[in-house]
């Protein structure tokens, strides 16, 4: 059966657009990273489409293929080594394939599970982004000419940081062991991202024990509602 993007007429990139014509699948729990691979994409001219777990990426690629697959690790609902081994065995295989992790020793693990490439989190500059795709992309899909390098930091709405902190306290009402586990990681993930050094060590401190009690859960909570207000204050009235 033809997907929808077989259907769309090809546009070629151009030096100022060096992903036009692409569509990327971000398969990403974080808003917050979710929205700088958003803007990456729209000042790459690349199309992009959103799924927030394994599930959501699945019913994605039953309906359309992208061009592109770029796969965090820590979902909600599983690992994305799992749905990174099952795409490079897929036939015809994805064209470009990437994992993401904001621990940049997962890189081992993403190649080993058949992935193109390896993105480190925080995703802040554009000009990186475009060179780790076209470096996996045939000499046809390059635009012609000499391409500007735009190096200026991407810096998502910290909106979508103030969303992330937010479902992550709500995860941490849930008594559930895995729930807990998953909110830490998640926690950790972000806190790396967005340089938060407190949360950063009280979330991987929590992995490490493996305690999930109650205790845990508040001194996460408390980082993550400190944070979650200097957002607050940064926005003003």
């Amino acid at each position: 059966m033809e997907k929808l993007d077989d259907l769309a007429p090809q546009r070629l990139p151009t030096p100022n657009r060096p992903l036009l014509g692409m569509t990327i699948l971000a398969v990403e729990d974080s808003r917050h990273a979710g929205e700088a691979l958003r803007l990456m994409c729209l000042r790459s001219g690349a199309r992009i489409r959103r799924a927030d777990c394994l599930r959501a990426a699945r019913r994605h690629l039953q309906v359309y293929r992208p061009s592109a697959m770029i796969v965090d690790l820590g979902l909600p609902d599983g690992s994305g080594l799992d749905l990174i081994a099952e795409m490079h065995r897929a036939r015809p295989r994805i064209g470009v394939l990437f994992g993401l992790s904001g621990d940049a020793a997962a890189a081992r693990d993403v190649i080993a599970a058949g992935a193109d490439g390896f993105l480190a989190k925080p995703l802040d500059s554009l000009a990186a982004f475009q060179r780790e795709i076209l470096a996996r992309l045939p000499e046809e899909r390059h635009p012609a000419g000499p391409r500007p390098i735009d190096d200026a930091p991407i810096r998502p709405d910290p909106l979508a940081l103030w969303q992330d902190l937010r479902q992550a306290e709500a995860l941490l009402q849930d008594g559930e062991v895995a729930t807990l586990r998953y909110a830490a990681q998640f926690l950790g993930s972000l806190a790396r991202a967005t340089a938060e050094a407190e949360l950063a060590a009280v979330a991987d401190g929590v992995i490490a024990q493996g305690a999930m009690g109650a205790p845990a859960r508040a001194r996460l909570r408390g980082v993550a509602g400190a944070m979650r207000q200097r957002i607050d204050r940064a926005a003003g009235p």
